[in-house]
């Protein structure tokens, strides 16, 4: 018997409906939302993922403008273009695509922009909020996990939950909203001895490791539920994850799929935070306003899910 497909595209679909509705009252109220996004270098896979958003901005009403670099931009010269996109009444959201070359500090890159704009949850106050239970903005790929995860009505509370990638982009983030969700958690990286002595207790195995086929069927029990973060191009130009999905969906009860799982839900939050941002921009004045609205609830999916 094979799982059930937890389908990250159709999910996506009928979300980005729902945000294109939210979009348009905003406009209707003057304002266009928008997405800034900068591209540095001639990677390829970056400029797909930069098509990917733009597009999917294009669907849900948001306005979006790329800023292109070249790999020998200084430091000072983002520095300066994100200064000028926090000030701006047009922009709601600013992202920096990653990787970003080595001579250039992510840390100083990604702390530079507004705690208000930081629509991919990278800002080290939206990591901390992680930490105490609430942020502006959750990083979009665990948003899109847990989302996944909560349509398709799998619990969580109480589980054993193995997320394989302990990356600043998914593998802590993901942990923590997790346990805020009430599951026992383990992280495992590549240092992990005997990787299948954990993934071999999960009841929910999330992988984010950047290896193709890493997980095989050996690896994971019956029933489990596997979440497939991983994007890996093959040789022949093919995409696969990190799961080696024809074998173990023999044996999970939920699976994603590679290309169609999770990737479409990354996106689909990025909209998600940048329209909730021209939504708090509308109608709260001050970032002081926005910590004291998330310090007085719970962190949770629930308001977002209410406005879908």
């Amino acid at each position: 018997m094979s799982a059930r497909i937890l389908d990250g595209r159709t999910l996506s679909k009928e979300i980005r409906a729902r945000l294109f509705e939210r979009s348009l009252r905003i406009r209707n109220k003057g304002h266009a939302p928008g997405l800034a996004v900068i591209l540095v270098g001639n990677d390829p896979a970056s400029k797909v993922y930069v098509r990917n958003k733009s597009k999917a901005c294009d669907e849900c009403g948001v306005m979006s403008k790329v800023f292109l670099f070249p790999k020998t931009v200084s430091e000072h010269e983002l520095i300066e273009l994100i200064e000028e996109l926090n000030a701006s009444n047009e922009i709601d959201g600013i992202l920096v695509q990653l990787p970003l070359p080595a001579h250039v500090n992510v840390r100083n890159i990604i702390g530079c922009i507004s705690v208000s704009k930081d629509v991919d949850g990278f800002h080290l106050y939206n990591v901390g909020g992680l930490v105490v239970g609430g942020t502006i903005f959750p990083p979009c790929t665990p948003y899109g996990v847990q989302l996944l995860l909560e349509t398709a009505k799998i619990e969580v509370s109480g589980k054993n939950v193995v997320i394989v990638g302990a990356s600043n982009i998914v593998g802590k983030p993901m942990a923590l909203m997790l346990l805020q969700k009430d599951a026992t958690v383990s992280i495992c990286h590549i240092k992990t001895n005997d990787l299948s002595l954990y993934t071999r207790l999960a009841d929910i195995l999330i992988v984010a490791a950047g290896k193709p086929g890493l997980i095989t069927a050996d690896m994971v029990k019956n029933d489990v539920v596997v979440i497939d973060v991983g994007i890996n191009r093959m040789p022949d130009g093919s995409i696969t994850g990190d799961v080696d999905f024809d074998n173990v969906k023999h044996k999970a009860s939920w699976i994603t799929p590679v290309p169609g799982g999770v990737g479409p839900m990354t996106v689909t939050m990025l909209i998600e935070n940048t329209i909730r941002s021209a939504e708090l921009r509308m109608s709260i004045n001050n970032l002081e306003d926005t910590k004291l609205e998330q310090q007085n609830q719970v962190y949770g999916l629930s308001e977002s899910l209410s406005q879908f």
